[in-house]
C-alpha cells in the first residue's frame, strides 16, 4: 500500500509499504479519507522531540473506510461495512482498528466524508459544556470545532457569540446560528462588547477554540460568577500562564474538554453519526479543501496558513 512518511520537518515521502492484517479482534480498512488536524502541525513544523522518519501513516487519526478484512473472533463487522474508526496511522491507504473503536456508518451516509475522531471530539466538549437554553455562550475561534460548536450551542436555544479572526469565519459562524459576532482584533473592545451585550454579566459558558495564549487569557475575562470556561484549543506549543486571581475572584469552573478514554471517544463518535444521520447537523460545508495522499503536505500548509475561506482539509484516496 502507499502510505505517507515524515522524513523531516515539513517534509514528506509517499512510500510501498507492506499491507497490515488484523490481528484478533480487529478489522483492516481500506480507507476512503482521512481529516487532516490541526495537532499534526507541531509534528509538521520539527519540534526537538519529534523522532524521523515516522512510522507509515503515522499523525492520521480522523478515519473512515471499508472494512476489507477481520480478524479472528470479529462477529460485529463484516467485509463491506462502512465505518468511521479512531485509528493513528491512517495517512495511507489501509489502517487497522480495534473493533471497539469502529462505528458502522448507515446507509444514508453513503458518499459523505466522515471524519469520525473531530466530530466525536465536538459532541464530547458540547456535552461536556452542559449548555441550556437561555445561557450567553462566547465561542471564540470559528474553525471546524467551533463552527460545529457554535450549530450544537444555538440549536440547544443558546445566545451565541463567535469571536474569530477572520472574516470568512465570522460569516460561517452567522450561517451555524451565532447571534451575534465579534472580530478577534483588539483584547480590551472584545472584553467591552460582550459586556454591553450581556448587560455587564457576562457569560455562562465561554469556550476557547484557539490552543494559543492570548484566546485562553480572554476566555476567563469574558466568563462571568459562577460560570463555566471551557478549553477546547489544543495547547501543545508549551506552558500556559492563568489569571488565577481572576479564575478565583469570579469562582469560574474550568473544564478541560480534552477526552483520553477511548469509550468516551465513542460515545461522541456514536452522537455525531446519530446527529448528521438524522440531519440535525450537516458538516458537509466545512469540509473546505480536499488533497490525494501525495499532496499531504500541501493540507498540512493549508491547515497552518488558513487561506481565506478555509476551514477544514481533508486528505482523500
Amino acid at each position: 500500500m502507499r502510505a505517507a512518511i515524515l522524513t523531516g520537518p515539513g517534509q514528506i515521502r509517499i512510500g510501498e509499504v507492506a499491507r497490515p492484517e488484523p490481528g484478533p479482534e480487529q478489522v483492516r480498512l481500506r480507507l476512503e479519507g482521512c481529516g487532516v488536524c490541526a495537532s499534526n502541525l507541531t509534528p509538521w513544523a520539527g519540534p526537538e522531540w519529534m523522532q524521523y522518519p515516522t512510522e507509515p501513516g503515522a499523525l492520521g487519526h480522523e478515519a473512515w473506510g471499508i472494512v476489507d478484512a477481520v480478524g479472528e473472533g470479529v462477529e460485529e463487522f463484516a467485509v463491506g461495512d462502512r465505518v468511521a474508526a479512531l485509528t493513528y496511522k491512517s495517512y495511507a491507504e489501509y489502517d487497522i482498528a480495534d473493533i471497539n473503536s469502529v462505528v458502522r456508518l448507515p446507509a444514508s451516509l453513503a458518499g459523505q466524508p466522515f471524519p469520525g475522531e473531530p466530530l466525536g471530539c465536538a459532541m464530547n466538549i458540547f456535552r461536556r459544556s452542559e449548555i441550556e437554553a437561555g445561557q450567553n455562550v462566547a465561542i471564540i475561534g470559528i474553525g471546524f470545532l467551533g463552527a460545529i460548536l457554535t450549530k450544537l450551542a444555538a440549536d440547544a436555544g443558546a445566545r451565541v457569540i463567535a469571536i474569530s479572526r477572520r472574516p470568512c469565519s465570522l460569516g460561517l459562524a452567522r450561517r451555524m446560528g451565532a447571534t451575534e459576532t465579534i472580530p478577534m482584533e483588539d483584547h480590551h473592545a472584545i472584553i467591552e462588547r460582550v459586556k454591553a451585550l450581556t448587560g455587564g454579566m457576562f457569560c455562562d459558558r465561554v469556550i476557547e477554540a484557539v490552543g494559543k495564549q492570548w484566546p485562553l487569557d480572554l476566555a476567563a475575562e469574558l466568563t462571568r460568577e459562577r460560570g463555566r470556561m471551557i478549553v477546547a484549543g489544543y495547547h501543545q506549543d508549551g506552558p500556559r500562564q492563568v489569571n488565577m486571581w481572576l479564575w478565583n475572584w469570579r469562582g469560574i469552573d474550568v473544564i478541560n474538554a480534552h477526552e483520553r478514554d477511548p469509550k468516551i471517544y465513542m460515545e461522541g463518535l456514536r452522537e455525531a453519526v446519530d446527529a448528521i444521520a438524522s440531519g440535525r447537523l450537516d458538516p458537509s460545508t466545512l469540509y473546505t479543501h480536499t488533497y490525494p495522499l501525495d499532496r499531504l503536505g500541501e493540507a498540512l500548509d493549508a491547515t497552518r496558513d488558513r487561506p481565506d475561506g478555509f476551514i477544514k482539509a481533508l486528505v482523500m484516496f
